[in-house]
């Protein structure tokens, strides 16, 4: 037994890491569908309207993933460019989770994920909440102002349904469904009865998860078509009169899909044009601008939890009209900031600065950063600790068969990157994620096929058929559990930065994605290692036999 003594504790070891690597992936994805805002429970109270209204009306169509570099090409949406000669334009940034449920929540209330209460992943219908945080329908609502919806079903359990004066919801994502879409909203628009009228296009989106991605022609196709519904949308309106904004909600990385950081998937088109709007080229925006700029051509209150800057300089406003939205910026942005220091226990220090919303923001930052900081230190330091000691041990082990153990560690690391960002041309993001039951099928069928392979090539080195079963056993989960520490290492990273779980505030996603990566796969090769340890002593211990016999 006290041969034994070191594979059984190997085993142990690599039983205890699978377990711990199940259930912290596990609570790490449920940690992020269950976030909730700091302000979820305390919402800053709205303001006063600001004044009379700028135009007669706002329609807002939102085409669900249109890329900016899809939306600025003539030959695909020609409308649509012919808008941006005539209107105020420019290049919507916006934040990761880029999913469209976090999204649509920035657009409509004008807070960023953090702040906003709304789902950081899609969710179905059933599972979503309504807005716990001012938006822009309320505050039209609350102006005396009638609005409408047309588009997909989960607005109608997103928006308040007091109001929304006038809707037509769909479970279709195509070409059929957007066509359904505008035929609901065309009386609307022609009979005038909305101020404030959302018209949700969704075939783009569909053809990018379902048609190829952008890189396919009928990601082109869709957006044309999106297009001609665009034109017949302002074809109803008066643009001396009414106003028309055209936006996305995000971008789709070249193979289909989005939810991640990449930054293909943050940059969207934006465009207004008509009543009330100065045309030209503007610098680029924030999504969280959208919410504030409807505002002040709506003359609503500013969302009480916006964190955008109303678009003036795009604005015909008087000089008094300026200065009464310059003061309810600043009104809004005080409230929203002690409503924040005292949802995270930090006081927001906010400088004396022209712009209320830049000064307020950086205060917020600065406060949500220190607070960070606070907490990231000791686990940090904790995280050191533990990636030393492993390390010192390797050290102090050093020679051949340390070596090829992490030679072939390392090979791992390569293999499987190598099929997942290179052949399968994956992004380390949430944008590759299909499913939750796709990624687990995937990452184990890599992770099983890099460790295989790898196992043989240590194999090579380490002599590993001459040795005995007990020993072939010890140097292969020695193998694995120097994998383990490798891919622990990016755990460890997510783990400094984030902490454990996702907690009062939203993660580094590109650390969080790694090291969720990474548990994946340390889960896969803690378990499979046993498997080879086994498979290598029975492999020995019958070469062993052979050669004894032949003697």
């Amino acid at each position: 037994m006290k041969k034994l003594r070191w594979v059984l504790l190997g085993v142990f070891v690599c039983l205890l890491i699978a377990g711990g690597a199940y259930f912290w992936t596990n609570g790490l994805m449920d940690s992020l569908y269950a976030y909730r805002s700091p302000l979820h429970a305390s919402p800053p109270q709205s303001g006063q309207p600001i004044g009379a209204a700028l135009t007669r009306r706002v329609v807002f169509v939102l085409i669900d993933a249109l890329r900016e570099d899809t939306s600025l090409r003539p030959d695909v949406m020609p409308f649509l460019n012919d808008l941006h000669g005539s209107g105020a334009a420019a290049t919507m940034r916006s934040r990761p989770p880029s999913y469209s449920q976090p999204s649509w929540t920035i657009l409509l209330t004008g807070a960023w994920p953090d702040l906003n209460d709304g789902h950081m992943v899609n969710v179905d219908y059933a599972d979503i909440r309504q807005f716990t945080q001012d938006d822009i329908f309320s505050a039209a609502r609350r102006a005396g102002q009638r609005t409408a919806v047309s588009g997909y079903n989960w607005f109608e359990q997103m928006i308040p349904p007091a109001a929304v004066n006038a809707s037509f919801y769909t479970p279709g994502e195509d070409a059929a469904a957007d066509r359904a879409v505008t035929d609901a909203a065309l009386p609307w628009l022609r009979d005038g009865r909305y101020q404030l009228t959302l018209i949700h296009i969704d075939q783009v989106d569909y053809a990018g998860h379902h048609e190829g991605g952008p890189r396919d022609p009928r990601w082109n196709a869709a957006a044309r078509r999106a297009d001609d519904l665009l034109r017949e949308i302002a074809a109803t309106l008066d643009l001396t009169k009414d106003t028309l904004f055209v936006c996305s909600d995000h971008g789709q990385i070249a193979q289909g899909g989005h939810g991640g950081q990449d930054p293909i998937t943050l940059v969207e088109p934006w465009v207004l044009v008509g009543a009330g709007v100065r045309p030209g080229r503007y610098a680029d925006v924030q999504m969280v601008d959208v919410a504030p700029t409807l505002a002040v051509l709506l003359g609503t209150n500013l969302p009480a939890s916006a964190q955008g800057r109303p678009q003036t300089e795009m604005l015909a406003l008087s000089a008094e009209r300026l200065a009464a939205v310059e003061r309810a910026s600043a009104s809004q942005q005080s409230a929203l900031a002690q409503a924040y220091a005292a949802a995270i226990g930090r006081p927001v220090n906010v400088g004396a600065a022209a712009n209320a919303v830049a000064a307020t923001q950086a205060a917020m930052d600065s406060a949500r950063t220190s607070r960070l900081t606070a907490e990231r230190l000791p686990r940090a330091a904790l995280a050191l600790i533990l990636a030393l000691i492993p390390a010192v041990v390797l050290y102090r082990k050093r020679g051949r068969t340390v070596a090829w153990l992490l030679g072939g560690a390392l090979l791992y690391m390569g293999l499987f990157n190598l099929r997942y960002a290179v052949l399968s041309g994956r992004t380390y993001s949430l944008s590759s994620v299909a499913s939750a039951n796709e990624l687990i099928l995937y990452g184990a069928v890599t992770a099983a096929a890099a460790l295989v392979l790898s196992w043989l090539a240590a194999a090579a080195g380490l002599r590993l058929w001459r040795h005995g079963p007990r020993k072939a056993a010890e140097l292969t989960l020695a193998l694995v559990l120097t994998i383990a520490y490798l891919l622990l290492l990016f755990v460890l990273v997510g783990f400094a930065l984030n902490g454990l779980l996702i907690g009062w505030t939203l993660p580094d996603f590109t650390s969080m994605f790694l090291a969720f990566l990474s548990g994946l796969q340390v889960l896969i090769a803690a378990f499979l290692g046993i498997v080879l340890a086994g498979l290598a002593a029975v492999v020995t211990w019958s070469l062993q036999k052979r050669r004894m016999a032949e003697r």
